[in-house]
């Protein structure tokens, strides 16, 4: 990056969107890719990844840095992801895989699993930052400007039809996308902020695991403890994520253990430990109200995982049943786990809906 001379240079955070229940109109619709969002910059022979949490995923992905230098315009900043495509289907954990310190590996995994990237917004061309041009804008540079790419590297589909979007948002679920994102034309673009929208499949959110209760059946994991970040910046707990094998319980206590901590005193969770909060009756080591003989025994990690769940509803501030693991997301950042990710329910007034039609 020593020499890179851009309009718009890394780091930058990539442009957010907010879950709604349905696709709004008026828009730009595309489909919602399950991959590794990135930030490309381009001068001349230098590429570098930006990731969401802004460190540079470029020494993970060689194939992709040599597949942007053959495709891309000689300067040229770029919003996209980073996919792994396996016959018909995407293939998230293939992506997971390719994160790994051993450059042996890296290289050999760049040879058997090769990426791809899907561009969706143009930051910067040559001279000019597009930052303050409409979405409208952007997007018909963008097209023009990589129309003489060959894969893998493609330009992300994008129709202005609802109805369009709606069968988007049935079908492409079997190739592995997990929904639609939706863009307003006239949006300037703005990183970190949530002003796209996204429709997806089922309700998920990022949350930082900072610890995790015992099985009762012995030495192994039962539970992740989750936390999301109120606007305070405070890690509050908002439930648990569990329903494991016993085989991967087993595994996840050697995954966590360097990340266990033996003193709370630095923990955001160490108020918990006093004899206050545990007889609030609604903290991870506390006495379950339902059941005063279970044992919520917890050991404490440092909140540096982040992790992303299936959830069915919100209950206040808590997830109402227990959270569905899915997968670990080393590519999020933890502080960037927050309410503001979460798809806000749609509030009935309770008299009209027992009073009937």
């Amino acid at each position: 990056m020593a020499g890179m001379r851009l309009p718009v240079m890394p780091p930058v955070k990539p442009m957010l969107a907010k879950s709604v229940p349905r696709i709004p109109p008026g828009m730009s619709y595309e489909g919602k890719w399950d991959g590794f969002r990135c930030i490309v910059f381009r001068d001349g022979g230098e590429v570098e990844l930006g990731s969401r949490n802004e460190r540079p995923m470029t020494r993970y992905f060689p194939d992709v840095v040599e597949a942007l230098r053959a495709n891309l315009p000689e300067r040229c900043v770029l919003d996209g992801e980073i996919v792994i495509v396996r016959g018909d289907r995407l293939d998230f954990e293939a992506l997971l895989n390719r994160i790994h310190p051993a450059a042996s590996r890296v290289n050999l995994l760049a040879g058997e699993t090769p990426a791809s990237f899907i561009a969706f917004d143009l930051l910067a061309l040559g001279d000019d930052s597009l930052l303050e041009q409409p979405f409208r804008v952007r997007r018909e540079r963008l097209v023009q400007a990589l129309a003489p790419a060959a894969p893998p590297v493609h330009v992300a589909a994008a129709t202005t039809s609802v109805e369009v979007a709606e069968s988007w948002f049935r079908e492409f679920e079997g190739a592995g996308l997990d929904g639609v994102v939706a863009k307003p034309f006239d949006i300037p673009y703005r990183p970190d902020q949530r002003v796209m929208f996204k429709i997806k499949h089922e309700r998920t959110a990022d949350c930082v695991v900072a610890g995790y209760r015992r099985h009762k059946s012995g030495p192994v994991v039962g539970s992740l403890l989750l936390g999301l970040h109120d606007e305070e910046g405070n890690l509050q707990h908002v439930g648990v994520a569990a329903a494991f094998s016993m085989k991967r319980r087993a595994e996840l206590v050697d995954e966590l253990a360097p990340y266990a901590v033996d003193d709370l005193s630095g923990h955001p969770w160490h108020a918990w430990a006093e004899a206050e909060a545990h007889q609030a009756g609604r903290l991870p080591g506390a006495t379950s109200r339902w059941n005063a003989d279970k044992n919520l025994s917890w050991v404490p990690l440092r909140p540096e995982l982040v992790c992303e769940v299936a959830y069915d509803h919100m209950e206040g501030t808590r997830f109402r049943h227990v959270a569905q693991f899915r997968r670990w997301r080393p590519d999020r950042e933890p502080g960037s786990c927050t309410y503001a990710q979460l798809e806000e329910p749609v509030r009935y007034d309770l008299a009209q809906v027992l009073s009937g039609p």
